[in-house]
C-alpha cells in the first residue's frame, strides 16, 4: 500500500475548540435522544504527542459534566493489535458445524443508558493493512464480523501524517469520504489551560510561559529520539512532581525526554527565577557584580534575554543591560546580544552609534557572526 497521506482542505483545530466543538456535538444528540450514527465518526490527525489522546480525555470529561452519564473511555493502541484482537478468537459452534468467533475485549462494554462510551482507535494509519481493514470496519459500521458496538458508543480514530516522518498509510477516499476529519494543531493557551487544571508542575508551566516556542520542538526532518511535545513535558512534569522538584538533580532524566538542550535550559531558568533581583538591577544600571560560573553565566544571560524580551518598548533599559554585559566573558556577551537579535533584528542598528554598543560589537564581531 502506498505510504502517503496528504492533508488538504482539512479544518485545523487547537485542542480547546476540538473539545468545544465535540463534546457540545455529542451533548446535543444525548439531550435529543438522537444516536451517535447522525454523527461520522472522527478522524484526528496531527503530529505525534501534540494532545490527541489528552483532547479524547477532556471529551469524555465535559459529557460526564453535562450530561450525568458515567463515560468510559477505551484507548486501543492499533499498532499494538492484530487483526485477532478485533475480530476475535475463531472456534466451533455447539454442534461443531461452524465457526464461530469469541467477542474480543474491546466489544464488553456497559451498554446502559447512565453511561456513554468511547471508542479511540489510535494510530489507526500506521497499523498493519489487515488491522486497518478490521477497524475500518468499526469505524465506520461499528461492527466487526459478528459482533456489533452498543448505541451508546462513539468511535473516534488518531492517526499520523506522513510528514511527521511516521508510518502513515494512504486511506481510500471510499474510506475518508465517510469520516469527519480534523487537523489538530497546537495552541500554547489550550496547553496551559490544561496544564493548569491536571497539576502540571508550576517549573515545567512557568518555564513554557516565557519560552512557548520550546513547548513542541519535534522535527521530522531530524533522527532526534528526545525533542519537545506536550506529552513529553507531561512527562518531564510527572519527573518533579513525583520524584524530585529540582531540575538541576533530575537533569539526565529530563535530557533523556526533552533532550540535551532544552534540559539545561530548562535547568538555567529555574536557577535564573531564584535571582530576578539582580536581573532588574541590571536593566536598571545598578548591577556590576558578575558571576564567574560558565552555568551561572549561562542561566543569567538566558534571564536577560527573556526579561528584555517582555519589555521591547523599553530600549533605554536594555541599553543598560548591553552595557553590563561588556564586562561578561566575549562568548556570553555575544550570546545575550544573539538572543536579542532573535526578538528584535533591529535592535543593534537602533544603538549602534552607543559608544559602549559599539566597543562591545566590534572588538568581538567575529564571534557575534561567526
Amino acid at each position: 500500500m502506498e505510504k502517503e497521506i496528504v492533508l488538504s482542505n482539512i479544518i485545523n483545530m487547537s485542542i480547546s475548540d476540538l473539545v468545544k466543538k465535540l463534546s457540545y456535538a455529542y451533548c446535543k444528540l444525548i439531550d435529543s435522544s438522537l444516536p451517535f450514527t447522525m454523527m461520522p465518526s472522527v478522524m484526528l490527525w496531527g503530529p505525534p504527542g501534540v494532545g490527541k489522546s489528552q483532547a479524547i480525555r477532556e471529551i469524555a470529561s465535559v459529557i460526564e459534566e453535562k450530561t450525568n452519564k458515567r463515560v468510559e473511555v477505551a484507548d486501543v493502541r492499533l499498532l499494538l493489535f492484530n487483526p485477532v484482537d478485533l475480530r476475535g478468537i475463531p472456534t466451533a459452534n455447539e454442534d461443531k458445524t461452524l465457526a464461530v468467533w469469541l467477542k474480543p475485549k474491546i466489544f464488553q462494554m456497559d451498554a446502559s443508558d447512565d453511561v456513554v462510551n468511547i471508542l479511540f482507535l489510535d494510530e489507526i494509519s500506521a497499523a498493519s493493512q489487515s488491522v486497518q481493514a478490521a477497524a475500518y470496519q468499526i469505524t465506520l459500521d461499528r461492527v466487526i464480523g459478528e459482533h456489533k458496538l452498543p448505541d451508546n458508543c462513539i468511535v473516534m480514530a488518531a492517526g499520523n501524517r506522513v510528514t511527521d516522518k511516521s508510518v502513515a498509510f494512504k486511506m481510500p477516499k471510499a474510506l475518508a469520504n465517510r469520516l469527519m476529519h480534523i487537523e489538530v494543531s497546537l495552541d500554547f493557551i489550550s496547553w496551559r489551560n490544561w496544564a493548569n487544571n491536571t497539576g502540571v508542575n508550576a517549573k515545567v508551566i512557568d518555564y513554557l510561559e516565557h519560552h512557548r516556542d520550546k513547548l513542541m520542538n519535534f522535527d521530522p526532518s531530524t533522527d532526534n529520539l528526545s525533542f519537545a511535545t506536550p506529552r513529553s513535558w507531561e512527562m518531564v512534569s510527572n519527573i518533579l512532581n513525583s520524584v524530585e522538584d529540582d531540575p538541576d538533580k533530575m537533569y539526565s532524566l529530563i535530557a533523556g525526554i526533552v533532550g540535551v538542550d532544552l534540559a539545561v535550559d530548562l535547568m538555567a531558568w529555574n536557577r535564573s527565577a531564584h535571582d530576578q533581583t539582580s536581573i532588574q538591577n541590571i536593566f536598571e544600571g545598578k548591577e556590576t557584580n558578575v558571576p564567574t560560573d560558565p552555568s551561572k553565566l549561562y542561566a543569567l544571560v538566558k534571564a536577560m534575554a527573556v526579561y528584555a524580551m517582555e519589555r521591547p518598548e523599553e530600549k533605554d533599559k536594555i541599553l543598560n543591560s548591553i552595557i553590563y554585559a561588556k564586562n561578561l566573558p566575549p562568548e556570553f556577551s555575544m550570546m545575550l546580544i544573539r538572543e536579542y537579535m532573535k526578538f528584535d533584528a533591529d535592535i543593534l542598528n537602533a544603538m549602534i552609534d552607543v559608544p559602549d554598543v559599539k566597543e562591545l560589537i566590534d572588538s568581538n564581531v567575529g564571534m557575534l557572526y561567526g
